[in-house]
């Protein structure tokens, strides 16, 4: 345990950045005053612990307990990034049967879509879609049961109080069951994909379910119980090494308890763990790969090791301290902001790009959208933390590559064009939408550039040389230039905007910034590298049209002439804001325009069909524009998919309870209001100067 404890105990030092006080911010203080609270069985209110690779997802009895109860919530979820199963093709379905043309620019483009009118290519997107998808790998629970030996009803708890100690990793979860009082510590080990809990007054169980392949759930289901096999295929008087197969999947679940207990079948699939005393302490791995014969390490060590990683992970990257503010909603946005760090260090640091909802429960069958890693991930640099997107950027060059290639290849363009929808494995997921989309492309050189100021160094240039330069190849040979005009053209695509079409859409403002942008970091690329600037990109970007305008304010796209009056314009991203948020300033815009556009937008736009990185997104534009009011204002504006549970996750709908988008959004958004962007002013240059907001930080870095 010594070796898994010194990964995480070197803090990296910071430079305190404050508004007046440059005494460092007592950053347990601030991270403990957040700490979650949960006194009821609520399906919301579930908390997580997890590595950044596996989580561990628990109801109020500190362990999964009452699944049922909480799928219409936050789910129960024990998920990896490894954990992903395929049901049988028995009619060999194929990836090509997927592909239709379309004709945007005189000739066939194929795109993975759906054809109605051809079943077999509906059976193929149907198939091609759902799999593979991502495992729930098996529910660790209390068994707690009525005198009939009946699962017992969540009203039988009383005196629940739960917390979850963000600082060390642990959450410490009490109630009194028929009368007795139960306790429960639970954690995660930072290096393995291991939960230890401590139980006091209780049974544990185990169970397994078939997975679901649903787009949105828990990914379980309990009524296939003959389609999935569970086998105790090695058990000793202190362990049990659990086989699971479904059908090509294979994975291992191991258990190692303290003291003596009882392992019994209750049923298939459903295994209990009696011990014979009050107190047991238990810790279960999920593996690939069969277990070797090492014990694995008790409660004691797994708590130990992850209260290093945790207070490693706090101490060092950035703080923001809000105490000393005295707008009544300071307090609100810390606890968003110190949650949201939490959340997204134990659900995004992944070897692959994570989903939409993490390693909690499935939406979209639990596979990364790839438009959604900047939001997933731009933070992590921000914060001084750019090792924990770095684990993730590998994947485009080593596993993403030959399949984006080969998508770029069979549309007729050059370079990779990385796909919206993907897996584990970078197989491209067919959509009517995602198959069109293009903003995530400038995505992995706006990374390659944040790793570059992290470290500016060759190593860092030669390691994304190959990636970034492909990348802006496709980039290069999207555009279609019009003689006439003498400009280059956007087409035939679905912007971030989807609510846009993309047999009509022309030139949409965001897109045609993030080309601009991105082939100028190319280029710059180029000339670090000693390679010299490419002529063809510097006439794509001087040429690139100006985004449209009408009446002072910017167009949806350059068709949409109707905008400020079709619905259609005004509802899902408000993305022309992120034009001058996400992105800097360039040629292209004017500022005067876009304080026209935004104010509009504010005043009218469909706030309650919009999505929960909309919000930061708009306070970085009203941070560019020096608008710091409304740069607070859409951090905290009261819609309901900018709403936070007591959990710190940011809530959508019914269909998506979390969404994490939304949470790497506000710590974006806040490290830029603090730290500010290339070319800005003063101290706090996106929060009100009325002294109201006295922000304290260290250890931000600004935005390109």
């Amino acid at each position: 345990m010594k070796k898994i404890q010194s990964l995480f105990l070197t803090a990296i030092v910071v430079v305190s950045c404050s508004t007046t006080d440059n005494a460092p911010i007592d950053r347990e203080a601030l991270v403990t005053r957040n700490n979650i609270k949960v006194d009821k069985l609520d399906p919301l209110t579930s908390v997580s612990v997890g590595n950044g690779r596996f989580a561990f997802t628990v109801d109020a009895t500190g362990l999964q307990t009452f699944p049922d109860l909480y799928d219409p919530g936050v789910p129960l979820g024990t998920c990896s990034e490894w954990g992903w199963n395929s049901f049988a093709n028995p009619k060999n379905l194929r990836h090509d049967e997927t592909l239709a043309p379309y004709d945007f620019r005189g000739r066939p483009e194929l795109y993975a879509t759906i054809d109605r009118n051809n079943p077999r290519n509906v059976e193929a997107y149907e198939w091609y879609r759902i799999n593979p998808h991502r495992m729930h790998l098996g529910f660790f629970g209390l068994e707690l049961t009525d005198g009939s030996g009946n699962p017992a009803a969540p009203e039988a708890l009383t005196g629940i109080s739960q917390t979850t100690d963000l600082w060390n990793g642990v959450v410490n979860s009490a109630f009194t069951f028929n009368g007795s009082p139960v306790e429960v510590q639970t954690a995660c080990c930072p290096v393995t994909d291991m939960v230890g809990t401590k139980v006091k007054g209780a049974k544990l169980n185990l169970r397994f379910a078939y997975p679901s392949g649903g787009h949105s759930d828990n990914a379980t289901d309990w009524n296939q119980p003959d389609k999935h096999s569970t086998a105790i295929v090695e058990k000793g008087d202190d362990f049990a090494v659990f086989e699971r197969k479904l059908g090509q999947t294979i994975y291992y679940v191991k258990i190692q308890w303290t003291g003596a207990a009882a392992l019994t079948e209750k049923h298939k699939h459903y295994f209990v763990l009696t011990p014979a005393s009050d107190e047991i302490s238990v810790s279960c791995l999920y593996s690939q790969d069969r277990p070797d014969g090492a014990p694995l390490p008790a409660f004691d060590n797994v708590a130990e090791a992850a209260a290093a990683c945790w207070n490693g992970f706090w101490q060092s990257g950035g703080a923001v301290d809000f105490s000393q503010c005295t707008d009544p909603r300071a307090s609100e946005l810390e606890r968003r902001v110190v949650l949201s760090q939490y959340l997204t260090r134990l659900q995004n640091a992944q070897s692959i790009p994570p989903a939409e909802s993490g390693l909690t429960y499935n939406t979209w069958y639990g596979r990364p959208h790839l438009e959604m890693h900047w939001w997933h991930g731009v933070h992590f640099p921000l914060w001084g933390r750019a090792d924990l997107l770095e684990r993730s950027l590998p994947w485009y060059e080593n596993v993403a590559f030959a399949h984006s290639k080969e998508i770029a290849e069979r549309q007729g363009f050059d370079g990779v064009r990385w796909m919206k929808m993907t897996d584990n494995l970078a197989n491209e997921a067919p959509s009517n939408v995602g198959s069109f989309l293009i903003w995530q492309q400038p995505h992995i050189i706006y990374f390659a550039e944040l790793m570059y100021r992290h470290n500016p160094s060759l190593e860092v240039l030669e390691k994304y040389k190959h990636v970034v330069m492909e990348t802006a190849k496709f980039m290069a040979s999207f555009p279609t230039y019009e003689e006439m005009e003498i400009r280059y053209i956007l087409q035939g695509y679905i912007p971030a905007q989807e609510t846009l079409r993309a047999t009509e859409v022309i030139n949409s403002p965001f897109e045609l910034s993030y080309w601009h942008y991105a082939l100028g970091v190319a280029q710059e690329w180029r000339v670090r590298l000693g390679m010299g600037r490419e002529p063809k990109w510097d006439d794509i970007i001087d040429k690139l049209s100006p985004l449209a305008v009408q009446d002072g304010k910017y167009l949806a796209s350059e068709d949409a002439i109707d905008t400020y009056t079709n619905v259609r314009f005004t509802t899902d991203h408000p993305i022309v804001l992120g034009s001058m948020g996400m992105l800097p300033q360039n040629k292209l815009m004017h500022p005067e325009i876009m304080k026209n556009t935004f104010a509009w937008i504010w005043d009218n736009w469909n706030w309650g069909r919009t999505w929960g990185w909309d919000f930061p997104m708009t306070a970085m534009c009203a941070a560019r524009l020096n608008m710091p009011d409304k740069a607070v204002g859409a951090l905290l504006m009261d819609k309901r998919t900018n709403t936070y549970l007591v959990n710190g996750h940011n809530y959508q709908d019914d269909r998506l309870r979390i969404y994490l988008p939304g949470n790497g959004g506000i710590l974006t958004a806040v490290a830029m209001m603090c730290a500010g962007w290339d070319g800005s002013e003063g101290i706090n240059p996106g929060f009100p100067k009325d002294g109201t907001w006295n922000v304290k930080w260290e250890g931000l870095s600004p935005m390109p």
